[in-house]
C-alpha cells in the first residue's frame, strides 16, 4: 500500500446504547421504553486523522443486528481511496446500494438500507474534514452538476429528472453568500418535542413547555394516540402553558388506521394543532392522502420511518403530506437526502426534519442549513426538531440560541463521539452495562 495514496484500512463498528427508558425519555405511544441507540462506524485511514465517523439510529433491541449489517459491507469499503471516496462518495453509494446479493435483504429499504446510510455518513464526514468545512457548507459551496452526480434517479426520474434538479439548484444558489451570512449570524429555527414525552407527568409537561416559550422556541410537540380523554388533557394543558400563539404539533407514532386517525385528529383539533405527525403507517401513502383530506387545516407531517426517496416521491406525488421530515439516518445516508430535498424542493413542500434520538439533531442540522442557503433558500414554515437528550457525548454537539441551531464551524457531519462516551455506553461490555449486568447498575446517565 502507498504511503503516498491514502486508503480505507478499517471499518471498525459499535453497539452504543443509553438507558433513556429509566426516566421515559422519548416515550411515545408505539415506543414507551425506548433505550437510545447507536449502531457506530469509523472508518480508519492508513495516513491517520481524520477519520470518518457516523451512525444509524436504534431503540435498543435489534442494535445489534443494525452493527452487524454495517459490518457486512466492510468488504465493498477497505482498501478503497480516500481521494477517490471524498470526491465521489456517490461511487460507494451505488456500489453498496448495488450489491447483488445484499440487495436483495431489502431492496433498498429495512435494516441494510440503514446499514448503507452510516457507511455513507461517515463517508460524508471524513470529506467534509478534509475539505476542512462543515458539512452543511461543504454542501452549499459545491457545484450543482457535482451535486446532481451525488444523487440515485433510478426510480424518481418521472417526478424529478437530473435536468430539473441542476435547475433548482442553480437557482439555489443566487442570494446564497447572503443567506449563508444570515445563517451564521442567527441560526436555523428549531422546535422541540422535549416537554411532550407520554410519560411525562402534567407537571413536568407544564414546566417544561413554558420553559420551552421563555428558551425562544415558537413551536412544541406533543405525543399523543394512547389515550384520547388523556391526549385531551394533555393538549388542554399544553396549550394552557404556552399560550395562543405558540405552534403545538402532535405526533401519533404511526399508532392508527385512517379513520381512527381522522377521528382522533379531529377531536383534539379544538387544542389548534399545527400538524399530526405520523398518523398512520409510514407506508401508506394513500393513507396519508385521505386522512390529509380528513382533517384539513390541519397540515400532516410524516418521513421520519419512510424508507427511501421513492416512497417520498409518491407521498408528495399523491399530494398526501403538507410537511416532508426526513431523518438523517434512516435512508441510505446524505447521498439520497439530497434526492429528497431536491424532490421536496421540486413539489414546493416545506422540509422540518426528524431529529433527538441519538445524534440525529448533530447530522440532520446540517441538510437543513444546506437546504437553505443553497436550495430552497427559504426558513419559512420550516424548523428542526430538537431534543436535549446526549448532546454530551458528541466532540462538536448542536448548539440553541434563543430557539435556533446555531450553524456549525467545526469540519465534518458533526458525527463524532467522545471515546469516553463508547468506552461507557458500549453493550454489553462498557463500563455502564458490565456493571448493570452484573446487578450492580447506575441510577441515572453520567
Amino acid at each position: 500500500m502507498s504511503a503516498t495514496t491514502p486508503r480505507i484500512t478499517a471499518v471498525d463498528t459499535y453497539d452504543i446504547r443509553f438507558p433513556t427508558s429509566r426516566e421515559l425519555d422519548g416515550s411515545d405511544a408505539m415506543n414507551p421504553d425506548p433505550d437510545y441507540s447507536a449502531a457506530y462506524v469509523v472508518l480508519r485511514t492508513s495516513d491517520g486523522e481524520p477519520e470518518g465517523h457516523g451512525f444509524t439510529f436504534t431503540i435498543g433491541r435489534g442494535n445489534d443486528v443494525q452493527v452487524a449489517a454495517i459490518d457486512a459491507l466492510r468488504p465493498h469499503v477497505v482498501g478503497r481511496s480516500v481521494a477517490e471516496l471524498c470526491a465521489d462518495p456517490g461511487s460507494l453509494s451505488r456500489d453498496l446500494i448495488g450489491d447483488s446479493q445484499l440487495r436483495w435483504l431489502g431492496p433498498e429499504k429495512g435494516v441494510m438500507h440503514m446499514a448503507v446510510g452510516a457507511v455513507l455518513n461517515a463517508v460524508w464526514d471524513l470529506a467534509a474534514k478534509r475539505a476542512g468545512k462543515p458539512l452543511w457548507q461543504l454542501l452549499a459551496d459545491a457545484d450543482p452538476e457535482w451535486l446532481v452526480s451525488q444523487v440515485d434517479f433510478r426510480y424518481i426520474a418521472d417526478a424529478l429528472t437530473p435536468d430539473e434538479a441542476l435547475e433548482l439548484l442553480r437557482k439555489g444558489r443566487q442570494g446564497a453568500a447572503d443567506r449563508s451570512r444570515h445563517l451564521r449570524e442567527v441560526g436555523y429555527p428549531a422546535y422541540t418535542t422535549s416537554p411532550g414525552w407520554l410519560g411525562y407527568s402534567d407537571e413536568k409537561l407544564t414546566r417544561l413547555a413554558a420553559q420551552a416559550v421563555a428558551d425562544g422556541f415558537t413551536q412544541i410537540k406533543l405525543k399523543v394516540g394512547a389515550d384520547l380523554e388523556d391526549d385531551i388533557r394533555r393538549c388542554r394543558v399544553a396549550r394552557e402553558a404556552v399560550g395562543p400563539r405558540i405552534r403545538m404539533a402532535i405526533d401519533a407514532n404511526q399508532r392508527w388506521n385512517v379513520a381512527e386517525a381522522i377521528e382522533w385528529t379531529s377531536a383534539l383539533a379544538a387544542f389548534d394543532p399545527y400538524w399530526i405527525e405520523e398518523p398512520t403507517s409510514p407506508d401508506d401513502v394513500l393513507g396519508h392522502a385521505a386522512i390529509r383530506r380528513g382533517v384539513h387545516p390541519i397540515k400532516v407531517a410524516t418521513g421520519e420511518h419512510v424508507q427511501n426517496r421513492i416512497v417520498f416521491k409518491q407521498l408528495l406525488q399523491a399530494g398526501a403530506i403538507d410537511v416532508l421530515q426526513l431523518d438523517s439516518a434512516r435512508v441510505a445516508g446524505v447521498n439520497e437526502n439530497l434526492a429528497i430535498l431536491l424532490l421536496a424542493a421540486r413539489f414546493d413542500v416545506p422540509v422540518c426534519p426528524h431529529a433527538g434520538g441519538v445524534g440525529l439533531c448533530e447530522l440532520v442540522q446540517h441538510l437543513s442549513m444546506f437546504d437553505y442557503v443553497a436550495l430552497s433558500g427559504t426558513t419559512e414554515d420550516r424548523v428542526i426538531e430538537f431534543v436535549d437528550h446526549l448532546h454530551q457525548h458528541f466532540l462538536d454537539p448542536v448548539v440553541i440560541d434563543n430557539g435556533h441551531y446555531r450553524a456549525p464551524t467545526a469540519p465534518g457531519f458533526s458525527a463524532e463521539m467522545d471515546q469516553a462516551a463508547i468506552d461507557t455506553y458500549r453493550y454489553p461490555d462498557g463500563a455502564f452495562w458490565a456493571a448493570d449486568l452484573a446487578g450492580g447498575g447506575k441510577e441515572e446517565l453520567s
